[in-house]
């Protein structure tokens, strides 16, 4: 059956592998254009992007024709091939084998894409680890949005 209208909207967690502080600030935006680029090459459109030295959270409006695993493994293997290609990290660039996808509402767009934005200074207060581990309550607990 075709679908008309859709409103599948996720947002990404990506790791890399041993949570090594591989994306530098010199390269980080060259990245994030690159994963939008494949976003956007796979029928779903990106809201907001922001590439952290370990991990990356990007929001999307995700095609009905692609799933969540899909997609998220789809932005690994070939951002992995990127960077590893252009030499935009030490060593070898991996991901770990499994990421995050949050599926959020349509009000909370705004919402979650400041959050994705900001994380430069959020990450002045929590860590990644501590960051995480406050996703995995709120999204255990509560459909609402109140992660700050």
């Amino acid at each position: 059956m075709k679908i008309e209208y859709n409103n599948l909207y996720t947002h990404f967690i990506l790791i890399t592998q041993c949570r090594l502080p591989l994306i530098t600030e010199k390269n980080r935006e060259r990245i994030e254009k690159y994963i939008t680029g494949i976003v956007n090459n796979n029928n779903s459109k990106l809201y907001s992007i922001y590439a952290n030295p370990e991990h990356i959270h990007f929001l999307v409006s995700r095609s009905p024709k692609i799933s969540e695993e899909v997609l998220a493994t789809i932005v690994a293997d070939s951002s992995a091939k990127f960077i590893n290609d252009n030499k935009l990290s030490v060593g070898v660039f991996s991901w770990q084998q499994s990421a995050s996808a949050f599926s959020i509402s349509k009000t909370d767009i705004d919402k979650v894409c400041k959050y994705i934005l900001n994380q430069p200074e959020h990450h002045k207060k929590l860590s990644f680890a501590e960051e995480y581990d406050k996703f995995m309550k709120h999204y255990q607990k509560t459909l609402k949005w109140d992660i700050s």
